[in-house]
């Protein structure tokens, strides 16, 4: 009775209707076609307790589709009765015959997994549209279509569109006005009680996908039932969806009972190669589709339809972003420091320009007098360090690696905390060292601490350890003298290090410390004569942290 109803409503409209161009206007009223369809299809099967792409289903959207396409066809012989045909019927009778016979042959390889009695139902209508056919004829050249209906299926309260399965159990929809709509099947509860749920279960079930937005997980839920409420796309926090196969056989299920093609989209993961596409369109071909339309998920900048909200979107996307460094550009207005230095004869200005804060964030090497190649050479050297340190690139790593090394020119300076310079770029670096590193010229360039001692005690105990100390620190000496084969494990003379001005670091028994320790090892450090390991460089000596042993220095 719909399918009657609404069809006589099509036909009226073709002569009340307006057209946007005479030729489309003049094949509207010479064949009259009209593009009667449903919605909702996605719903009903899930309602039904079957999978989407179950043999079931397919059956059942053969039957709908059948049932569609017989009562309009039948009721399109029932106006030619009594209005007559269109005006192109007469001419293109056998063919159009013909057609109607191949529909009815179809019906017979409908899936018999589907409802028996839909099938049954759809073979008596059919077998009225042939009797009434050759009789009368038909009003209609075409009769059905299978549209979208997007916007209108909100409006009839469709949890799915066209011939579509769902999107998603919860989608986010974009508004235009801006702002997102978020969008719940209600569909779930009736295919829960199909499946022999109860109502406790199926509301915790509801719950869950509400807090989820996804089934899979569920309290109660078979994992057998999980394939009757799988969707187009897999949810943000699931893994499952229906094959683009499965899209094309439904679609294929319904082609043989529509006089025109099928507006579905066949939805494919982002991941789907070219090659995938290229055999979907090749599948559709081969099951006589009319059309076939490919959306791969996230291939345009926005859709309307999506599995999770935007701030989830932009969480996922900036967690999958690598970090990249962001540079970190001077004022246009800033303060400078320029230095103007001398190396074994060789003159030069180094400028440092600064940010707000003092941080030093550009240098550039001037020296004129040494010719064009090392005048370039310097100059893009100061370009390489202030894009390094505008960058990010911590100024004591630079000086670390830079300072001490060692080139012509090299020799006397007139800069009196730096009285030799092994090159011009050591001495560079270790002016910006001692300028812009807090505790550098203590630690390299200042002359050692004093350690005060507490004077001796008078009393006998004290006079009678004074030898005794002073015979251990002998023997501690001999000892670590005595064949420079310790391996690093030697004896630390306390004694030494006090004299220059080096403190031992408490080290815990995990030996926390001890990398922090050596962090500061100079790549030219020269290992100990005393004990064989590396040493450290301390002021313009070098001091070995194992056996306390100077190197350099008297």
């Amino acid at each position: 009775a719909a399918c009657r109803l609404y069809l006589i409503a099509q036909e009226i409209l073709v002569d009340h209707a307006s057209y946007p161009t005479p030729e489309i206007a003049k094949n509207s009223h010479l064949y009259r076609p009209l593009g009667l369809g449903y919605s909702n299809l996605g719903s009903l099967i899930m309602s039904s307790g079957l999978p989407y792409d179950s043999e079931a289903a397919y059956g059942l959207c053969g039957s709908i589709t059948a049932l569609l396409h017989g009562q309009a066809n039948l009721t399109s012989s029932e106006l030619a009765r009594a209005v007559g045909t269109f005006e192109g019927y007469q001419q293109n009778r056998e063919p159009f015959l013909n057609v109607m016979q191949l529909h009815r042959d179809k019906v017979e390889e409908i899936n018999d997994a589907g409802p028996k009695y839909l099938k049954n139902a759809a073979r008596g209508v059919w077998d009225e549209v042939l009797t009434d056919g050759r009789q009368f004829g038909f009003r209609n050249a075409q009769a059905t279509v299978l549209a979208p209906t997007g916007t209108i299926s909100f409006m009839m309260d469709c949890d799915t569109t066209g011939i579509e399965p769902d999107i998603a159990l919860v989608k986010y929809k974009q508004l235009a006005g801006g702002g997102m709509l978020k969008i719940i099947n209600n569909t779930v509860p009736l295919g829960l009680r199909k499946l022999g749920y109860d109502e406790p279960q199926i509301s915790e079930i509801t719950e869950y996908i509400d807090g989820n937005d996804t089934i899979e997980g569920a309290p109660h839920i078979r994992d057998a039932d999980l394939a009757v409420f799988d969707c187009a796309f897999k949810p943000a926090n699931g893994s499952r969806s229906i094959e683009w196969r499965s899209h094309v056989k439904m679609m294929a299920a319904a082609q043989p009972f529509l006089s025109g093609a099928i507006s579905k989209t066949v939805n494919m993961p982002q991941e789907t190669t070219p090659e995938e596409i290229a055999e979907s369109y090749v599948w559709g071909w081969k099951m006589g589709l009319k059309a076939l339309a490919i959306y791969r998920d996230g291939s345009k900048m926005s859709q309307p339809l999506n599995t999770q909200t935007e701030n989830d979107k932009e969480q996922e996307e900036a967690s999958a972003i690598t970090p990249r460094p962001r540079r970190e550009r001077l004022p246009d207005t800033r303060q400078s420091v320029t230095h103007k230095f001398n190396v074994a004869g060789h003159e030069g200005y180094v400028t440092v320009g600064l940010y707000e804060d003092g941080r030093p964030g550009e240098l550039f090497i001037t020296m004129a007098k040494e010719g064009s190649t090392v005048g370039g050479l310097m100059d893009c050297f100061g370009t390489a360090i202030s894009m390094s340190l505008q960058y990010g690139v911590p100024l004591e790593i630079l000086t670390n690696k830079f300072s001490h090394t060692r080139f012509e020119p090299m020799g006397h300076t007139t800069n009196p905390e730096i009285r030799i310079a092994k090159s011009l770029v050591d001495y560079i670096f270790r002016w910006l060292g001692i300028n812009f590193m807090p505790g550098y010229r203590e630690a390299n360039g200042g002359a050692p601490a004093v350690v005060e001692t507490a004077p001796a005690q008078a009393d006998a105990a004290s006079a009678e350890a004074a030898p005794a100390s002073q015979e251990s620190v002998e023997d501690a000496s001999a000892s670590n003298g005595s064949n420079g084969h310790s391996n690093g494990h030697g004896q630390v003379d306390a004694a030494k290090l006090e004299r220059a001005g080096v403190a031992l670091p408490d080290v815990d028994s995990k030996g926390g410390d001890r990398q922090e320790q050596f962090a500061r090892f100079q790549s030219d450090a020269p290992s100990c004569d005393n004990c064989g390991s590396i040493t450290v460089r301390n002021g313009n000596c070098y001091l070995c942290h194992n056996c306390g042993n100077s190197m350099g220095c008297s």
